[in-house]
């Protein structure tokens, strides 16, 4: 009787053990490859390799970025663009393809270590109008069965990166879900908690001091604040522990307050806009990663273990939309070509970044604006060049933006001659520009070198290629069903 019950009580801590979610801790980083002038995917697992960090969060299951992650060893959150929601929700075959393509074909001994499915980005933010609210539980479920197929379930984990719009509180121990997503996130996280996977959240203080002009600058970092916040007996003295305390409010009224939280994004641009720069970003980030390493906690979650926290971002990303703000291409802690911008200890081994190696560049030439030209009629030249290529240092509060008249058709010159692989016509501008091989580089504005070790066309398409199969399927699908084939 003795060793019955003692079994019995071993089986049921076992059980209760393997139903909490279990988290292992990290600093990772977003990998975003929207730019015009991408390193290798070989080059930036390198760099990821170099700088011991061990998790990497992407947008999209792109082929030549997972082939290069195989047998790296770091860890990869493989993310499904909100456009392909409508069709994984509606077809589960269409979900089957998507885990069978770009999930099971890169895994296993020395494959991919795929450790996160991310269902759409940030799907129930406010600005989509409810666009795509009703298609991420559906979506969720069609792909949890695939993997359950796959036999993958296990091992990977279903999440869905929400916006902190999603929440909405003045004083952080108030927080709640927005009204109208109450049922979906109840559904959500109740998915989350019994599937042993995170709710996975991105926080900017960056953007809530850019959006409102009252937002008190030194709260958004962690250095103190003379603007604190007090909730109680609890203050907060920067906006990423009022915020997330707010998120942990609200799933605690929803009955989870335990569930393991992961930051999705999170992060300070450099350039592109007012208050932000080399210095403001290394201090945020630097910040970020002392406050959380130091296993303080939040007032609500105190003396908590360190949150995995995924960097935004890793690269520039110069070919980015700039609708939210210029800063929106400036966001990583690598340069375009892999070059560090400012000391970053990360907490993984190295106390500051190494850069990336063996990266191509193209010849030390610049094209700049000819110093005997009339600039008189230059304005269509200098639009037509920064609608290709990126000016977005030269905007208000950049880095260039104090180069003067000249120096800022000479930057748009060149951003637009490196773009076009430094061809001796793109800097003609009907006699206006000239090629030189003095770098035209002032203080802190950097006039670019292009590289040469740029991606093929595949990398680029491979988002359109897998809706298009995944269409093509789905059709497929409609018509068997017309003519009962199934």
């Amino acid at each position: 009787m003795l060793e019955r019950r003692l079994a019995t009580s071993i089986f049921l801590w076992l059980l209760a053990w393997r139903s909490v979610p279990t988290v292992e801790s990290a600093i990772g980083v977003n990998w975003g490859t929207v730019s015009f002038r991408r390193l290798r995917p070989s080059t930036v697992v390198d760099l990821l390799k170099d700088n011991n960090i061990p998790k990497v969060k992407l947008f999209d299951a792109e082929a030549d970025v997972l082939t290069a992650l195989k047998g790296s060893g770091i860890q990869v959150m493989v993310g499904i663009p909100n456009e392909m929601l409508s069709l994984l929700s509606s077809s589960p075959s269409a979900a089957d393809l998507w885990v069978r393509q770009n999930i099971s074909s890169y895994m296993g001994k020395g494959g991919v270590s795929i450790r996160y499915i991310a269902v759409g980005n940030e799907p129930f933010l406010t600005s989509y109008n409810g666009q795509f609210q009703n298609l991420v539980m559906p979506a969720v479920l069609n792909l949890q069965q695939s993997l359950v197929k796959a036999n993958l379930a296990g091992n990977v984990k279903i999440v869905v990166p929400c916006n902190a719009d999603a929440y909405e509180s003045s004083i952080p121990s108030q927080g709640a879900f927005r009204p109208e997503l109450t049922q979906i996130m109840t559904q959500l996280v109740q998915f989350l908690n019994s599937n042993g996977s995170p709710f996975v959240v991105n926080i900017y203080p960056f953007l809530s001091l850019y959006d409102n002009g009252d937002f008190p600058q030194d709260y958004a970092f962690f250095e103190g604040t003379t603007h604190p916040v007090t909730d109680g007996a609890n203050v907060y003295t920067n906006a990423f522990d009022g915020n997330y305390d707010t998120l942990v409010a609200a799933l605690t009224k929803l009955g989870y307050g335990q569930m393991p939280i992961v930051i999705g994004e999170i992060g300070w641009p450099s350039d592109g806009a007012i208050g932000t720069n080399i210095t403001a970003a290394k201090v945020f980030n630097q910040g970020l990663v002392n406050h959380v390493l130091s296993n303080k906690g939040t007032p609500l979650r105190p003396n908590s273990s360190p949150m995995d926290i995924y960097i935004f971002s890793l690269l520039d990303e110069g070919a980015k939309s700039t609708l939210p703000g210029s800063f929106e291409r400036h966001w990583g802690i690598f340069s375009f070509d892999g070059k560090v911008k400012y000391p970053l200890n990360l907490g993984l081994g190295n106390k500051e970044l190494k850069n990336a190696k063996n990266v191509q560049y193209l010849p030390s030439r610049w094209c700049v604006a000819s110093p005997s030209s009339d600039l008189t009629t230059v304005a269509n030249h200098m639009r037509l060049a920064c609608s290709v290529a990126d000016c977005t240092t030269l905007d208000y509060g950049g880095s260039c933006n104090g180069i003067g008249a000249k120096g800022n058709v000479s930057y748009a010159f060149n951003s637009y001659y490196q773009l076009q692989m430094q061809d001796s016509r793109s800097c003609n501008f009907d006699g206006l520009g000239m090629v030189t091989s003095s770098d035209p580089s002032v203080g802190g504005c950097k006039f670019p070198v292009g590289v040469t070790d740029k991606e093929s066309d595949s990398s680029s398409s491979q988002t359109t290629y897998n809706l298009w199969v995944l269409g093509l399927v789905f059709i497929m699908q409609g018509m068997l069903y017309h003519f009962n084939v199934i």
